[in-house]
């Protein structure tokens, strides 16, 4: 999609094309809500409130599609790997990681490209951080 601003042509950003910042709070709220009651997965959150978490995933997912670099800002480098090592990463907990977050996906209304692009970076996102071995 393109735009005219200010006498040039530019590209839209993913996050400005799927609805910025609402969107992706509905997706990571979605999400949380179902990490909330699985057993593999809240495990992983030591916090007794997973808003904190909530916020994280929001503000990179923001960050990575294009969005304000409130992450960086307030956090550095992403360094998702370096800051999922200190928890068990097998396949059950990337199949679950996926399963909730398919639902989260499917339920915001995205066209079918923005849903591919987006699901093809997390399934991507999701076997990066397998640290465990079966």
């Amino acid at each position: 999609m393109r735009e005219i601003r200010r006498g040039t042509l530019q590209e839209k950003t993913f996050y400005e094309q799927v609805g910025g910042e609402e969107t992706f709070r509905r997706l990571v709220h979605r999400f949380y809500e179902g990490v909330a009651e699985d057993p593999v997965l809240r495990a992983m959150y030591p916090e007794e409130d997973l808003g904190p978490a909530e916020e994280r995933l929001t503000l990179f997912l923001i960050q990575y599609w294009g969005g304000p670099t409130t992450y960086s800002d307030n956090r550095g480098h992403p360094r998702l790997r370096m800051r999922h090592a200190p928890f068990t990463v097998d396949r059950a907990a990337h199949d679950a990681w996926l399963r909730h977050m398919r639902v989260a996906v499917d339920e915001l209304g995205l066209t079918d490209v923005h849903r591919e692009q987006l699901w093809n970076y997390l399934t991507y996102a999701a076997a990066s951080m397998i640290n465990t071995p079966d």
